[in-house]
């Protein structure tokens, strides 16, 4: 059974912390790894860094052949000195923000020799309970104004061969694709090879904001009060064991087949295989949830604002630049109209991320943070998740099988279970091709529903067309 991603942080203060990131049964060592560069300065977060929260966001690679712990400390502390922000410490602003002090504090290495064989994690494998063995845990709830790390490793040695490496950074800090840019520069440090250095400047986000009123409302975040706050995160950890993520896996042929069904149902040629799939995955959920046809469907999707902005924001930026827009289409249409009007349906949301649309929602969150209301600001699309959407994050071409340091390339990857309903995530597959790994996240009776023959073919197009539920 999956846990809620709240069980793997427990409480402890920095000498206990770097006690505790071993496992039952492993031995393990812990350090400190400092780049040896402390500036002092004092970066202020952005809004869309305060819009996640001071969770941790964690990531395991699984690697055939053991790596080599020295060297990856080494290159670790040599790719550090570009990045001052995980290496410090996070400190509360007078109004309710939040920033980085980069006085090099440090971030922890764990090392631990596991008494396990390494098992064959895959699509049908998926690492499960295990994951809480290959993460050091971190208490997100003691991470403000205290001594803890914002980035943690921990590399987990199997019996008989083979290595786990788990990385987990402050979200507040850093979002994926930050994240990997991060492992990129630093596998790539560790080979002896450059890579460009990223930018921390917030201001070049926050700026966005300036001049631009800011709107009573906005279609994408809600204000809410503390009490309806409490209640969501009461109510998602309340439900979280009763959501079962399992993971499918799309061939290249099957994610293809979708493109030129998309394109092919009339003007579509724009439509992408990430449209085409976002939108088949969207109308087999629907058909799940079999609502009333007049019901609106809606399909949240995250989005990166990097693409959008990149006249605004350098190559490489190393702070958050992720929101989310919605799609929506009433339950008749989305199970009965052809993939092609899905598809479109998706395109359409996704045109709207347009840098005019970000300077308006960048004001508006400026305006809590002045306001003092930021840490009550949610995204719709998490509010809704229990009613009428489907959450969707499409990281298929982030190069998370790229990350090599000596010893291969991994052979499985993958992120912690969300306890958050009907949640979609989509990732590159270790053949670097077309094909998709789709992990979908979905109440009990929905998964047991999915994994049956019937719609095991539905999900696979085995059974009818594209076009047909």
């Amino acid at each position: 059974m999956e846990r809620p991603v709240t069980e793997l942080f427990t409480p402890t203060t920095l000498e206990t912390f770097m006690k505790s990131g071993s496992a039952a049964g492993d031995a393990g060592r812990t350090v400190l790894v400092r780049s040896g560069e402390a500036s002092g300065e004092r970066v202020r977060l952005s809004v869309y860094d305060l819009v996640n929260g001071t969770f941790g966001s964690s990531r395991t690679f699984y690697y055939r052949q053991r790596l080599d712990t020295e060297a990856l400390r080494e290159s670790l502390r040599r790719t550090l000195v570009h990045y001052p922000l995980l290496t410090g410490r996070l400190v509360r602003d007078a109004d309710r923000g939040l920033s980085v002090v980069c006085d090099d504090a440090g971030a922890v290495f764990a090392e631990t020799d596991s008494d396990r064989p390494m098992p064959d994690y895959g699509p049908d494998h998926r690492v499960g309970d295990d994951l809480r063995r290959y993460i050091h845990p971190v208490n997100a709830f003691r991470v403000v104004g205290h001594d803890t790390p914002l980035l943690t490793v921990k590399v987990t040695h199997m019996r008989g061969g083979g290595s786990v490496l788990g990385v987990s950074t402050n979200h507040s800090v850093v979002d994926g694709s930050g994240c990997l840019d991060f492992l990129l520069h630093w596998s790539r440090t560790h080979r002896g090879l450059d890579h460009r250095a990223p930018s921390h400047d917030r201001a070049l986000l926050d700026g966005l904001a300036a001049g631009v009123p800011p709107a009573p409302d906005d279609s994408q975040y809600a204000v809410i009060t503390g009490r309806a706050k409490f209640g969501f995160i009461w109510r998602v950890n309340a439900r979280a064991r009763r959501v079962r993520t399992f993971t499918v896996r799309f061939s290249s042929a099957e994610v293809l087949a979708l493109r030129e069904t998309a394109r092919a149902g009339g003007d579509h040629v724009r439509a992408t295989s990430g449209d085409a799939l976002s939108a088949h995955i969207w109308r087999v959920l629907g058909a799940v949830r079999d609502r009333e046809p007049a019901a609106t469907e809606r399909l949240g999707i995250v989005v990166g604002l990097r693409g959008p902005l990149s006249e605004h924001l350098p190559h490489g930026y190393g702070g958050n630049a992720v929101s989310n827009i919605t799609a929506a289409l009433p339950a008749r249409a989305l199970r009965e109209e052809p993939l092609a009007h899905t598809a479109s349906a998706v395109r359409e949301a996704l045109d709207r991320v347009t840098p005019e649309r970000i300077r308006e929602e960048a004001a508006f969150l400026e305006a809590q943070r002045r306001a003092g209301r930021v840490n009550r600001v949610l995204s719709r699309m998490a509010l809704d998740s229990f009613a009428d959407t489907v959450s969707l994050n499409n990281v298929s071409r982030l190069p998370v099988y790229a990350i090599e340091f000596g010893a291969g390339r991994p052979f499985w990857f993958e992120h912690p279970a969300t306890p958050v309903p009907w949640t979609v995530l989509i990732t590159p597959t270790p053949d670097d091709d077309h094909s998709r790994d789709v992990h979908l996240s979905v109440p009990r009776e929905a998964a047991e529903a999915l994994r049956t023959p019937e719609w095991s073919r539905r999900l696979h197009l085995r059974e009818s067309s594209p076009d047909r539920f």
